[in-house]
């Protein structure tokens, strides 16, 4: 596709975002089952639903474009998620991995936040103000599902995935979440 017009650019990009957002699909019922703190298993699987409804608007943005979605993998959101599957691969003690899957989710939020706040900014200058309010609802919700997990990490995530370890180091073990070992 050759980039002459803010348009074209605008189109490259929302299929981008349609290929990450597809990606997340597929990946958040994983990340739901690897997380041993009930309220993040839960966040992962309430964004899942929001993810669906972000891959739905996209479409419809096509629709009103009268383009296809069809375009390359989203290289950036591969790579974020190729890195948390690593994290996986690890076997951390749980609460570091749900530590650790909170900060792999949120650079998953900052880059969908980065990447809808371009799109509703070109959106609004092609004059696309339908397309914009769709791409203001995605936004919206990946704001408030980082401050999700912000909170989460700030209520207790963190802290026990610190309490574990230096309980270990101690030699007096952790509490019962930290020394059992998820089931795969």
């Amino acid at each position: 596709m050759q980039l002459s017009t803010l348009n074209d650019l605008f189109v490259k990009e929302l299929r981008d975002m349609y290929s990450a957002e597809r990606q997340l699909v597929q990946t958040l019922p994983k990340m739901a089952k690897e997380a041993t703190d009930p309220e993040l298993a839960d966040a992962f699987q309430h964004h899942l639903g929001e993810t669906e409804q972000q891959v739905h608007r996209l479409e419809q943005a096509f629709e009103l474009l009268d383009v296809g979605s069809r375009g390359p993998v989203c290289k950036g959101m591969k790579g974020i998620i190729d890195e948390g599957k690593e994290l996986i691969e690890e076997d951390p003690e749980p609460d570091v991995l749900d530590a650790g899957m909170i900060a792999a989710a949120q650079r998953v939020e900052h880059y969908e936040i980065a990447a809808y706040g371009t799109l509703r900014e070109y959106a609004n200058v092609l004059g696309h103000t339908e397309i914009a309010s769709l791409i203001e609802q995605s936004l919206e919700e990946e704001k408030a599902a980082d401050q999700k997990l912000t909170a989460l990490a700030e209520q207790g995530i963190n802290a026990m995935a610190t309490n574990g370890s230096e309980m270990t180091e101690k030699g007096a073990g952790g509490g019962p979440r930290s020394t059992q070992r998820r089931k795969r």
